[in-house]
């Protein structure tokens, strides 16, 4: 009964590495918007909560249950703002006993750089409707812990992966035979592995400062065709192709589009020296072997 009390929304496969990770010692509740769920997070020790993001009423008692918040969930799919969190934190509120909150947001914030190697003081510019949700989300957030006294941080999450993870690992898209840019068109890109976001998500609980934004990235600083050449010999399987800009506009979805167009090298220096997570896989090489 001493454990502290976690509550964790949006608890997918990040979510739960960070129930596994915590190994029992603390209690976790995870909301969730399908019953069918409820068994799943059980067998992991989580106690399931059914609520929706999208139905204030369904969250009255969240703000009652935990001192501690790991938001991951994401905002809704359209709009330029985020609903959801505006509904949680209104849910928290109701109560008070929350005393930290950490929220999962995006490094797409801030929008194509060029190649720029840049830290945190860097301000956002968002360039579509996706990352916009998501600065709605943290100045949300930011002007909640000003109005509660409540201490919430925001990690800034770039490309997830991990073997385990479904669709986490770059084989999946080498093996569809997805091209990529050519090196004149080529885009910087960053990485964090699932186990080590995990492990910042909880260092985070711990020790984040109030109103602290940190890069949650590797060491790694590959541009995207790059990497999956890297993926591709790490594997034993063929150099994806590559094709020019012009050439990926008709070839490839939008949304795997809008991620070639932003180039951006993250410095990641406050999360270490802050956070104090020495990362497991420092490299994509490292995380892609493991």
């Amino acid at each position: 009964m001493r454990r502290p009390r976690l509550l964790i929304v949006g608890c997918g496969d990040v979510g739960q590495r960070v129930v596994r990770a915590l190994a029992q010692r603390w209690n976790v509740l995870a909301l969730t918007s399908q019953a069918e769920r409820c068994n799943p997070l059980r067998t992991l020790g989580i106690t399931p909560l059914v609520g929706n993001l999208d139905q204030p009423a369904t969250l009255r008692r969240l703000g009652a249950l935990a001192t501690r918040v790991l938001h991951l969930a994401p905002p809704p799919g359209t709009g330029d703002g985020d609903p959801r969190t505006r509904n949680l934190l209104h849910a928290l509120g109701r109560h008070g006993i929350c005393q930290r909150l950490v929220y999962g947001s995006t490094t797409g914030v801030y929008g194509d750089t060029g190649g720029a190697r840049f830290d945190e003081t860097r301000p956002v510019a968002p360039v579509n409707a996706r990352a916009r949700r998501r600065v709605a989300a943290e100045s949300a957030i930011r002007d909640w812990s000003v109005r509660t006294g409540v201490n919430a941080s925001i990690l800034r999450i770039p490309g997830i992966y991990a073997g385990d993870r479904p669709g986490g690992h770059p084989r999946e898209r080498l093996a569809r035979g997805t091209p990529v840019l050519r090196a004149e068109d080529d885009v910087f890109t960053n990485h964090i592995h699932a186990d080590d976001l995990a492990r910042l998500c909880i260092a985070a609980l711990h020790r984040g400062r109030p109103q602290r934004v940190w890069h949650a990235c590797d060491d790694t600083e590959l541009k995207m065709g790059d990497y999956f050449d890297l993926a591709a010999r790490l594997c034993g399987l063929p150099l994806p192709r590559r094709i020019s800009r012009e050439e990926a506009r008709t070839q490839l979805s939008p949304m795997l589009l809008s991620f070639m167009s932003e180039s951006r090298r993250l410095d990641n220096r406050r999360m270490k020296r802050e956070l104090r997570v020495a990362l497991r896989y420092p490299d994509v090489t490292s995380g892609l072997l493991a």
